[in-house]
């Protein structure tokens, strides 16, 4: 975070809006809800590396200020799922979208999004995941809650099978109010719109605050 102000890319810019939140003296404020404490921190798709470089100094310099840092990884979550499912019910997955895409590649895709959909949508699915790994550290260190940040990444490997605003929405209340903070690879689309990878139809169904923050 050494750039000067004016030297800040927007990505820059958010992490270090979103620090600055975090660590205000009366407490976490990324949300303008009272006990909503979540937030979307938005990066363009071809950015993800420099995210994963920035957010190593954000989690320096929470550390410094006495944070501690949960980090969360969607891609390995999602791989859990698939694994749980066996490895026979895996290779009959791969078999018939080999099959059904030499056909259509549409009709392939559109088969792996119904295979794979049930098992991570809804309460159930990654939501749960999320919330079960933040309250487990709430319940063994119930005096840090205050001061961790959980930062769920890795979101781009879930496209295009599920729409990642979901998760947010199912895990409000089932946080032990930890703050959450979602890594959002896409594209801002008015105040409150948001295209996942820049390619899906905004979604607009955002609570969270969303940084950075939008200038017309």
């Amino acid at each position: 975070m050494s750039s000067s102000l004016f030297d800040l890319s927007p990505l820059q810019q958010a992490i270090a809006d979103l620090r600055s939140d975090l660590i205000d003296n009366e407490g976490p404020r990324i949300s303008t809800m009272r006990n909503y404490r979540f937030a979307i921190l938005q990066y363009q798709p071809e950015e993800e590396f420099k995210l994963r470089r920035h957010l190593q100094q954000l989690g320096s310099d929470l550390m410094a200020n006495g944070w501690m840092v949960l980090t969360i990884d969607l891609q390995q979550l999602l791989l859990d799922r698939l694994q749980a499912q066996g490895d026979r019910w895996i290779e009959k997955v791969v078999e018939m979208e080999r099959s059904t895409t030499k056909n259509s590649p549409e009709r392939g895709l559109n088969y792996l999004k119904d295979k794979i959909g049930p098992l991570i949508e809804g309460p159930g699915g990654l939501a749960a995941d999320c919330s079960r790994i933040i309250c487990e550290y709430a319940d063994v260190n119930p005096d840090r809650v205050d001061r961790t940040v959980a930062l769920i990444g890795r979101t781009g490997s879930l496209y295009p099978f599920y729409r990642s605003s979901a998760i947010l929405r199912h895990l409000d209340g089932h946080t032990r109010n930890v703050p959450v903070v979602l890594l959002y690879p896409g594209e801002r689309r008015g105040s409150t719109g948001l295209s996942f990878m820049g390619v899906l139809n905004a979604d607009n169904d955002y609570r969270p605050r969303i940084y950075p923050e939008y200038r017309a």
